[in-house]
């Protein structure tokens, strides 16, 4: 089914400017994440106006509860209803009530290919083409909105150019993707590649998405422009080598920002100086969400310490240091996003259509789910949308206070700490797919399922089992 990317709309004109990101559905947040409440954060997501989704083959089983919890919203089984004759079942018999369907084009789903596991990748045109087709399957879809190259930095560019070149195959001539776009964490990395694409292939990505390179804490995706950078900004956007330039001259669409509590970082509970224990297989003994953070965490033991030092600090200003650095981050990449031309469409009543930065949030209850939405709105109201009842508290003094915060004195606590950037990969890093099996793919009747779909020009059905 053939899809002419010359009659799709923009990006910017379609992705809505805060999505759920659903690594938390998976073991390196969660002890079980099947045990979570998943498909209710989902589906309260929705009914907030959180309607787009991001995932990955990578994060264990998200895919695949992420897929189960939409199904269960576009497919809904009838609920039983208690009836009586006033309702015209004068029996008093327990009728079926069929729940409203949720349209499958009414949210936007994102998921990612070429990460297998934590030093294992597969960027093959083979090995893209099949997660792609085993996405749609475990995300029950018959398109994906977009796919990313996931962490992109572990790869050869020659990988991941010809990685583009086979999704931009399935957006062209499967119809199965819509946009195509990279993910990874050093920024000049993804900068070099944005440039490169554009000039093998002649066409811009359409999305980059950084993930924790602008916290609180490290702020590298916004320099020099971020708050504090006033002396820079008055010069304007233009032929500068700032991230956001670079990105923009090579002709990215939307840049993305995620991971803005530093993958659990910037928290209350922070990441654990020194791992705790494990037992004899290598696992944490207490199982809990700190303590697997711990073990795969990047930042080192003196960075973990320097952002606990701000749990207090923020407490003593009546912060949560979550809840101040989601407002930051939020806030901040709102406005410098759309200062760049990097960000979405959003109507504004009474000014019309203005840009605004997009971020990916994960949560893992529901609670962390509606303080997020609660803070979003706040940073809408600051641009002018209408605050909703309830959300009084989060309005413009709020991220006033928040702001002032971060500048005068979790900033300054942080000292060297500021705008540090770990290594990614590590030094020493070896694919642990060896050449001869890249490109080869599991015998599992997914590709076979999908080309035989595709011959009877059924394409558009293909559907995993519900």
């Amino acid at each position: 089914m053939a899809n002419d990317a010359t009659h799709r709309p923009p990006l910017h004109a379609v992705l809505p400017p805060l999505v759920l990101g659903t690594a938390t559905f998976n073991t390196q947040y969660v002890s079980d994440p099947h045990s979570m409440p998943y498909r209710d954060i989902v589906a309260h997501a929705l009914s907030l106006g959180v309607n787009a989704f991001d995932t990955s083959p990578y994060y264990g089983p998200s895919e695949t509860l992420l897929g189960e919890a939409l199904d269960a919203l576009v497919h809904p089984s009838p609920t039983p209803s208690s009836s009586d004759g006033a309702n015209g079942n004068s029996d008093g018999h327990n009728q079926a009530r069929a729940a409203v369907p949720v349209p499958r084009s009414s949210f936007f789903l994102v998921t990612k290919a070429g990460r297998i596991a934590s030093s294992e990748f597969d960027y093959s045109p083979a090995w893209v083409r099949y997660s792609v087709l085993r996405s749609l399957r475990r995300l029950r879809t018959a398109y994906i909105d977009m796919v990313y190259l996931h962490d992109v930095e572990f790869v050869t560019p020659q990988e991941v150019l010809a990685a583009v070149r086979e999704l931009r195959r399935l957006r062209d001539e499967d119809g199965v993707v819509r946009y195509v776009g990279i993910s990874g964490f050093p920024v000049p990395t993804l900068c070099s590649l944005a440039e490169m694409i554009l000039a093998e292939t002649g066409e811009p990505l359409d999305a980059v998405l950084s993930y924790g390179n602008f916290t609180v804490q490290n702020r590298t995706l916004g320099l020099p422009w971020v708050d504090g950078g006033a002396a820079a900004a008055e010069e304007g956007f233009g032929q500068g080598s700032s991230p956001l330039e670079r990105f923009k001259r090579a002709g990215v669409d939307v840049v993305l920002n995620a991971s803005i509590l530093g993958m659990g970082l910037l928290t209350t509970r922070g990441i654990p100086v020194t791992p705790p224990e494990t037992d004899e297989g290598g696992g944490s003994r207490s199982g809990t969400k700190v303590s697997l953070l711990a073990h795969w965490h990047p930042s080192p033991p003196e960075l973990r310490a320097a952002c606990k030092r701000l749990v207090n600090i923020s407490a003593a200003a009546g912060e949560r240091l979550e809840s101040a650095v989601i407002r930051w981050s939020l806030a901040e990449w709102a406005r410098l996003a759309a200062d760049a031309g990097l960000g979405v469409d959003i109507a504004t009543p009474g000014v019309g259509p203005r840009k605004i930065g997009v971020t990916v949030c994960g949560v893992t209850t529901i609670a962390e789910l509606e303080e997020t939405v609660a803070e979003w709105r706040g940073v809408l109201s600051c641009l002018g949308q209408p605050l909703s009842h309830g959300d009084e508290p989060y309005g413009a003094a709020r991220q006033e206070k928040v702001l002032n915060l971060v500048r005068n004195e979790l900033w300054p606590e942080l000292r060297s700490w500021l705008d540090y950037v770990w290594d990614s990969p590590k030094p020493g890093y070896v694919n642990t797919r060896s050449e001869a099996d890249r490109g080869v793919v599991p015998d599992d009747g997914i590709v076979a399922a999908f080309e035989k779909a595709k011959q009877s020009r059924t394409t558009a059905t293909f559907a995993p089992n519900r």
